[in-house]
């Protein structure tokens, strides 16, 4: 299990990366839209050969619906818009922020995860990073930078309502399910919008480097990832499995200081360890409480 947890940290601290490079070729949209259309097809058929059933009952299918425009439309369609201004690894930063955001959504959503003291100090050290990151990138950047960056940080909040709201009302559901209904529901609508405002996909600058940009997207960090990631809950702590987003980020700053010479600036740096600090403290924290309570 060590080895796929290394793979997922390499894997999704890697996407960073090669959206930034294939956002040099492809426009935003259709570049999210054609990764799910591809990634969706052997989700498909992995589900089909596990003889996994789509949900039958109208409620289920408008939660999916929902929660793919959160997480899918609105998450991924603002991550891709937003990172053609910010670097790959300030985007990694900032989407960290996720599961702060995720903690808020929780403590309005389920009644089970309230927000503590430890909690709220946790996201309001995140947060204060954040602005720390867009001071810095407004100073050294303009204003696009920081639409960017908002974008990056709407994205976080829209993704983690969709899952607080899966965790909440669709429990019963098969994830591999929930996931393939939510790219093909949710990937739908960036296709369309594409096709409005960035043209025919044959009109597109297919350079190799955006054909390979966009397979290993797809196939490797959606398709391989997802399989990797739930077969990993299925072997090992989930404390341990939260951690990964963090080490994620790690590795998407490495990535986009090496190759591409990316840099943060004195604020931006303090910014992003505010960040990832914050970030720690609100998973530490409820680690801490899960392996205390089984000691007990």
């Amino acid at each position: 299990m060590a080895v796929i947890w290394t793979l997922l940290v390499v894997i999704w601290g890697s996407t960073w990366l090669v959206i930034k490079v294939g956002l040099g070729d492809l426009p935003p949209f259709l570049f999210a839209g054609i990764r799910f259309a591809i990634a969706l097809v052997p989700l498909l058929f992995l589900l089909s050969a596990r003889g996994l059933r789509w949900p039958r009952r109208r409620e289920d299918w408008l939660l999916l619906a929902g929660t793919a425009f959160l997480s899918f439309t609105l998450g991924y369609g603002l991550v891709f818009w937003g990172e053609q201004y910010i670097p790959s690894g300030l985007t990694a930063v900032l989407f960290t922020t996720y599961p702060l955001f995720g903690q808020l959504w929780a403590h309005a959503v389920l009644p089970a995860e309230r927000l503590t003291a430890r909690k709220a100090a946790g996201a309001l050290i995140g947060l204060g990073g954040v602005l720390l990151i867009f001071a810095g990138r407004l100073s050294l950047e303009g204003p696009m930078a920081v639409w960017g960056g908002l974008a990056v940080v709407g994205s976080a909040a829209s993704g983690s309502l969709g899952s607080v709201l899966i965790k909440a009302r669709g429990g019963h559901l098969d994830p591999g399910v929930v996931t393939a209904a939510q790219m093909s529901l949710g990937g739908l609508p960036l296709l369309l919008i594409g096709l409005a405002a960035e043209g025919s996909p044959a009109r597109l600058h297919w350079t190799p480097t955006a054909l390979l940009c966009l397979l290993y997207l797809a196939l490797v960090g959606s398709s391989l990832a997802f399989v990797l990631w739930y077969r990993l809950l299925k072997t090992t702590e989930v404390t341990r499995a939260q951690v990964i987003p963090l080490l994620n980020t790690v590795v998407a700053v490495i990535l986009g200081w090496l190759v591409l010479g990316e840099t943060f600036g004195v604020r931006g740096a303090a910014g992003t360890l505010a960040v990832l600090a914050g970030t720690g403290l609100v998973l530490r924290r409820a680690s801490a409480r899960r392996r205390h309570a089984s000691a007990g």
